[in-house]
């Protein structure tokens, strides 16, 4: 070590040892350059390293005063020295006479309640007198206690920003943070964690490693407000709190004897506070004995507080991002639920099956049990029923509302109109004990206003139902009553279509002597509208029979009412006129005549006589602007008839002529309405006259009228392929027997 020259006097927290001494120049200048430093430095002397001279801080760090202590060997100050290895270390270094050097020495000092554990940076020089004779040994030692705390403090700092980054759970974080500090600690200290309630009114236990259980659970949930501790205290000021005496201090009034059970005696709380101020918790540091804090104990309490914030805000942040997804999935869930369910209810237009795909979809997506109930007549019906198996399902379907009864849950609903949900079994008998049921849910089924039945949905749960599934139920009600509504209304005007069309229509037919007839009528669509083709065959007074078929312009109760006044006429009139001219004029007179609220569209018509003879039939007709008649003949060729004619209902002056043939035997009078030859194909072409005759011509030698009919639906059938007939097709075929 380089001697500094000059010669300095001792400080007065400097102790010699009695007696004489040697001290070279450099010892003086050593004392005088530590005497005030913090550092560590001592003078030893002799091979019991006694201390010859020290600073304050070498007797500051051994717990003593230095009056008492110099000229006393080292190793009988600090006894916990020898065991540690350190006055081997100063042996070697007089044996030797060789400095040693040291880094991040671990030292325990003192023992029992008083020891502490530090860490230094040693020298160790030989001291030399002037003749290079080893005296004694130099310590120089610099403390790195803060210093090693500083590193650990970093370290569980970043490792719990780690586990936030992570997003570990909170709890996790909150207690290696607690407990992290706890033993950063030189002192005796318990670290308490409170988390606020979403609207800062309460503080409820985070963590408390340290703390005793009673303790945790009396504080747990305390109340945010003045005088409430530390903790509830310092939440209300958004401020810390210290109180260095709980024994004393007034805001433990109430809670001064659960201190003093839990061997707590000072508090230091501060708010944990997010980046906008909101009240997150309060972060606190108990000790046992009264104590206040240093400017270095609330640094650290703020830096864990701001720590604690990020992990509270975090996992806010996190908890917000999951109930939102799942506020997504589950409205996701419900969208897909109530698409499905839809689809299975509107899939055909029954009301009957609607209604059973509603029990279907309500079990057990919703509940376990679901009955639906409709009045009819009077009466309550149980038309559709849903369970986890089949025995429930029969029990279930064997009991019975009564529409009337003011103790029955699905009576009040209808006579309501209004939702009826209870954590109890419905109210009136049923089986409620042996299904199990626990609660109910009974919502309207509602047509304009009106209830026409109702759903009851019931549950064999703890919980019967939340919000959630009451406005799933009601959803799915009001889908499922108006998908009911339209299958009622499609089958009442399919029901209605089909009986005006069956009144339109002959409901068989007649047998003709000398005739064969067979027809064939195919409504377009679904049959919901009355369609505007007709036919009829009826006899005349002079055995013979008239036949007419025809197409009236549109569809629907309009068409219909043609329709009749076409047919009604016809038959009215043509056993009163010569001929089938004076007949197609009386229907024309009948059409222009007709009152405007009954249509005003044109007719088509081909209307004739035939008379039964030996050798076959005679043929009179009048074609009026309708499609050629086609004739099939002895030699199975097939060629339509050229018949001139205008269209009826448009003038009260009709142009027609009429035709007559005869038909030997087995030969056929086809006639047919446009939506035959206008049929078309997925590309759009029509089937056309010459596919007709093709048709016709292709029936087997002699073909009876129902073979023609057959060959001609077949081809028309087979030339649309699947593509929906968008207007009525009708034929009807006579042939000569």
């Amino acid at each position: 070590m380089r001697r500094v020259p000059g010669q300095h006097s001792h400080r007065p927290d400097e102790r010699r040892a009695p007696g004489p001494a040697v001290v070279d120049t450099a010892e003086e200048d050593l004392r005088a350059l530590f005497g005030q430093s913090t550092a560590v430095f001592a003078s030893l002397a002799g091979p019991a390293h006694r201390v010859e001279s020290a600073n304050r801080a070498f007797f500051s760090a051994i717990g003593g005063q230095g009056s008492v202590r110099t000229g006393v060997p080292l190793g009988q100050l600090m006894p916990e020295l020898v065991e540690q290895g350190f006055i081997a270390v100063l042996d070697r270094v007089y044996r030797t006479g060789k400095p040693l050097t040291g880094r991040d020495a671990r030292v325990f000092m003192g023992d029992g309640a008083r020891s502490r554990e530090a860490f230094f940076d040693f020298t160790y020089e030989p001291r030399l007198d002037s003749g290079g004779n080893v005296t004694g040994v130099r310590v120089i030692g610099v403390e790195t206690t803060q210093v090693k705390q500083v590193q650990r403090l970093t370290a569980e700092h970043r490792a719990l920003l780690e586990q936030i980054a992570r997003q570990a759970p909170l709890t996790d974080v909150l207690d290696g943070m607690a407990r992290a500090m706890e033993e950063l600690a030189t002192d005796d200290l318990m670290v308490s964690v409170l988390l606020a309630d979403p609207e800062g009114r309460r503080l409820f236990h985070g963590t408390a490693p340290s703390l005793p259980d009673f303790y945790t659970e009396a504080v747990d949930g305390i109340a945010v407000g003045e005088g409430v501790g530390s903790c509830g205290t310092a939440a209300h000021r958004r401020a810390p709190v210290i109180v260095a005496d709980i024994a004393t201090d007034p805001l433990w009034d109430a809670f001064r004897d659960l201190a003093r059970r839990a061997g707590v005696s000072a508090c230091w709380s501060t708010p944990v506070l997010g980046r906008d101020g909101t009240l997150l918790g309060t972060f606190a540091m108990y000790h046992r004995t009264p104590k206040a804090p240093r400017d270095s104990d609330l640094a650290l309490a703020r830096l864990f507080a701001d720590t604690a914030a990020l992990a509270i805000e975090r996992q806010q942040a996190e908890a917000a991002r999951q109930e939102a997804e799942s506020r997504e999935r589950a409205a996701r869930e419900d969208l897909a639920f109530l698409l499905r369910a839809s689809t299975a209810l509107t899939v055909d237009l029954d009301a009957v099956q609607t209604l059973e795909r509603l029990a279907v979809s309500c079990s057990p997506r919703l509940a376990p049990l679901c009955a639906v109930d409709v009045v009819e007549n009077g009466r309550l019906h149980r038309i559709a029923t849903a369970a986890p198996d089949e025995d429930r399902r029969r029990l279930l379907a064997s009991h019975i509302p009564v529409y009337d009864a003011d103790d029955d849950a699905v009576a009040r609903v209808l006579a309501t109109r209004v939702s009826e949900i209870a954590r109890r079994t419905p109210t009136g008998p049923g089986p409620w004990r042996d299904l199990g049921v626990t609660g109910y849910l009974c919502v309207p089924l509602l047509d304009r206003g009106t209830a026409f039945g109702a759903v009851t949905l019931l549950s064999t749960e703890e919980d019967a139902f939340d919000g959630h599934r009451v406005a799933l139920a009601e959803e799915l009600a009001r889908r499922a009553a108006s998908a009911a509504r339209n299958a009622r209304q499609y089958t009442h005007r399919v029901t209605l279509a089909r009986d005006l069309q069956a009144g339109l229509l002959m409901p068989e037919l007649p047998d003709v002597p000398g005739a064969d007839v067979a027809t064939s009528y195919e409504p377009a669509g679904e049959g919901l509208d009355i369609g505007g083709d007709f036919y009829d065959v009826f006899p005349l007074d002079d055995g013979r029979w008239a036949f007419l078929l025809g197409d009236v312009c549109g569809r629907g109760a309009i068409a219909a009412t043609t329709t009749a006044l076409v047919r009604h006429t016809a038959r009215a009139v043509a056993p009163l006129l010569p001929g089938p001219e004076e007949v197609v004029a009386a229907v024309n007179r009948a059409l222009v005549n007709r009152p405007g609220s009954h249509g005003t569209g044109f007719v088509t018509l081909v209307y004739g006589r035939l008379t039964p003879t030996a050798h076959g039939l005679d043929i009179e007709l009048v074609r009026a602007g309708h499609t050629l008649p086609l004739r099939l003949d002895s030699r199975h060729t097939a060629h339509f008839l050229d018949a001139s004619g205008s269209l009826l209902g448009i003038s009260s002056d009709v142009d027609v002529v009429t035709r007559t043939l005869h038909l030997d035997p087995h030969e056929s009078l086809v006639l047919y309405t446009d939506g035959i030859t206008e049929a078309r194909d997925a590309d759009g072409e029509q089937f056309g006259e010459r596919r007709l005759a093709d048709a016709v011509a292709g029936t087997p030698p002699r073909p009876t009228a129902q073979q023609v009919v057959d060959a001609l639906t077949r081809a028309v059938h087979a030339f649309m392929g699947p593509q929906d007939n968008d207007d009525d097709r009708a034929v009807l075929v006579l042939t000569a027997t």
